[in-house]
This record gives C-alpha cells, sequence and structure tokens, in this order.
C-alpha cells in the first residue's frame, strides 16, 4: 500500500472512529510506528486530522479549528490559490468577499489591483485592503464574531442584499463528496448565501484540506459556482464541476 493511500484510509477510519492510535494503526496496516507518527504528521499538517496524546483524532463536525491556527494550515497552497483567484478578477470591478483564511489570501493577492470596490463581511479582509488608495472597501454590519473577526448575522445579510457585484469570492470550511459547500455557522451560512445570490460570477476558494473535513451546515453547492479554485482536485470533484460547467483552477503547489 502506498503512503497516500494508507493516509486516505487513516482519515476515514479517523472519520468512522473520531480518534485513531498509533499502536492500532500499526496493527492495522502491518508497518512500523515511526511509519505510523510520519503519516500522522503529514496528515495533520495538512489539518485532515488534530494530534492527540498517542494518535490523532478527526476534526470535529461541530467545532472548527481555532482561526489563527487554521491560517497556518496549507499556507502556500492558499498562497497561491490567492493570487490564481486575482488573475480571474480585472481592475475596476466589483466583488463580494466573505470571511476565511483562504479568502483573506486573495485580498492579498489583490492588493495591486486598481478600481476594486470591496464589499467584505471579513474584517481581516477590510483591513487589509482599507490602506490600498485605488481600492474602496465597504464593510458590512452586524454582529462582529470574536473567534475571526467575520460579521454574521441578519443586519449583514441585508446589507449584502444592496448590492449585485461582478464576482463573489467564497470560501468554505469544508467540502463533501457529493460537491456541497458547508460551514459551522448558520449565522455565516446565511451571508454566504447572499454573497452567492448577489453575485454574476461565483469563484469558489478552498486547499485540499477541505475535502478531508466535515462541518454541519449546507451553504450550497458547487455547481453554483462559475470558477474553482484548488490546490488539487479529487477525480470525482472534477468530474461534477465539469458536469455542472463550472472551471476548475488547480495549482498543484505542494507544501514541503
Amino acid at each position: 500500500m502506498t503512503p497516500s493511500l494508507r493516509q486516505a484510509k487513516i482519515v476515514e477510519l479517523a472519520r468512522e472512529l473520531g480518534e485513531v492510535t498509533v499502536e492500532s494503526l500499526v496493527e492495522t496496516f502491518g508497518v512500523t510506528p515511526q511509519t505510523i507518527r510520519k503519516d500522522l504528521n503529514i496528515l495533520c499538517d495538512r489539518g485532515s486530522l488534530k494530534r492527540t496524546h498517542g494518535g490523532a483524532m478527526h476534526p470535529s463536525g461541530v467545532e472548527n479549528v481555532e482561526y489563527e491556527a487554521r491560517r497556518q494550515i496549507a499556507t502556500n497552497e492558499k498562497r497561491a490559490i490567492g493570487e490564481a483567484a486575482a488573475k480571474l478578477i480585472p481592475d475596476n470591478a466589483s466583488l463580494l468577499i466573505n470571511i476565511g483564511t483562504t479568502t483573506e489570501a486573495v485580498s492579498q493577492a489583490l492588493s495591486e489591483h486598481r478600481g476594486l470596490m470591496v464589499i467584505t463581511n471579513n474584517i481581516n479582509v477590510a483591513n487589509r485592503l482599507r490602506v490600498v488608495p485605488s481600492i474602496e472597501v465597504v464593510i458590512a454590519s452586524g454582529v462582529v464574531r470574536p473567534s475571526d473577526g467575520g460579521i454574521v448575522g441578519e443586519a449583514a445579510v441585508d446589507f449584502i442584499r444592496q448590492f449585485k457585484v461582478d464576482f463573489a469570492v467564497i470560501g468554505v470550511s469544508a467540502i463533501d463528496s457529493d460537491g456541497s459547500l458547508l460551514d459551522f455557522d448558520y449565522r455565516e451560512v446565511k451571508v454566504a448565501q447572499a454573497i452567492i445570490a448577489n453575485a454574476r460570477h461565483v469563484i469558489v476558494v478552498s486547499d485540499s484540506t477541505k475535502f478531508t473535513r466535515t462541518a454541519p451546515v449546507r451553504i450550497g453547492h458547487l455547481s453554483q459556482a462559475h470558477s474553482f479554485i484548488t490546490d488539487a482536485c479529487p477525480p470525482a470533484i472534477r468530474q461534477l464541476c465539469a458536469e455542472a460547467g463550472v472551471t476548475v483552477i488547480e495549482t498543484q503547489l505542494r507544501s514541503n
């Protein structure tokens, strides 16, 4: 069994059992503890699993990784995804951006653009772009979520509905195997749904760790996007996008 296949099986076991131990995985796969520890280190670095004493656990369906920790997951991949998304957005465009560390990477890549109007419920995006003289930043009103600076709630939804923009940049917490886009907070989901509904071109951005995560609230479906940008797209998702007419852009960057 190849390392990548073994690691995929480990993620499946962790998803089913909630937690796996080095000892049990050594017995299951017939390899050394050192090999399993290396697998777990790789999977935890990707964000697919979370380390525990003596093993690892699958990220909970009701508990998100802390925002600052999420910033450290797949940083190179997110940077490449952000740059690819920025190439789709011309100068003098209007766009909506939701909360997320990947959408932050997009905002960083947009800092050289000119004449943009950026509407966001993401305080971090607003703070990053407010210093760019040629970009107008409009921030949503609503309840500020202390964990990540996301602005959520009905006021934010009503604010977003005032606009009809050229592009939407949507980040997600997880992508299910059937193409469902998922998140943890139903209040943020309502804002994301309003953003999707009020854009002419929807860009979904997600690093590949989101394919091995779960979240309980459904934003929508990949078929609602026009472009999907990721570092590595599973064949089933690529096929789904092809059938729905969604353009897939793979950056193919891997962290060391």
